[in-house]
């Protein structure tokens, strides 16, 4: 769980009122990141682009490591274990023929 202090915190009704200050708080990087409640639950993040762009840059790394090591466990398995392309769409009625 991600930890917030408490000026990353702010109510719904005050991000409403000083919407321009916060973001410029955001993107000057004099918080991380703000954390807007909702009837004092947490409902949504404000971050900065830069900080956006690299969690999802992140995201699709780790999710291209999985990918890379799903095939590399794939390829370790015998041939006789594998399924044929073509046997897999006669099966389950389908075809690459437009």
């Amino acid at each position: 769980m991600v930890a917030y202090t408490q000026n990353e915190l702010v109510s719904a009704t005050e991000i409403s009122k000083q919407f321009g200050e916060y973001i410029s708080k955001v993107k000057n990087g004099v918080v991380d990141k703000i954390g807007v409640l909702k009837n004092n639950k947490l409902n949504a993040i404000i971050l900065s682009v830069d900080e956006y762009e690299n969690m999802v840059e992140t995201i699709n790394a780790m999710e291209d490591m999985q990918i890379y090591e799903e095939i590399k466990d794939r390829l370790k398995s015998p041939k006789n274990e594998l399924l044929d392309g073509n046997n897999v769409l006669k099966k389950y009625g389908l075809s690459l023929d437009v």
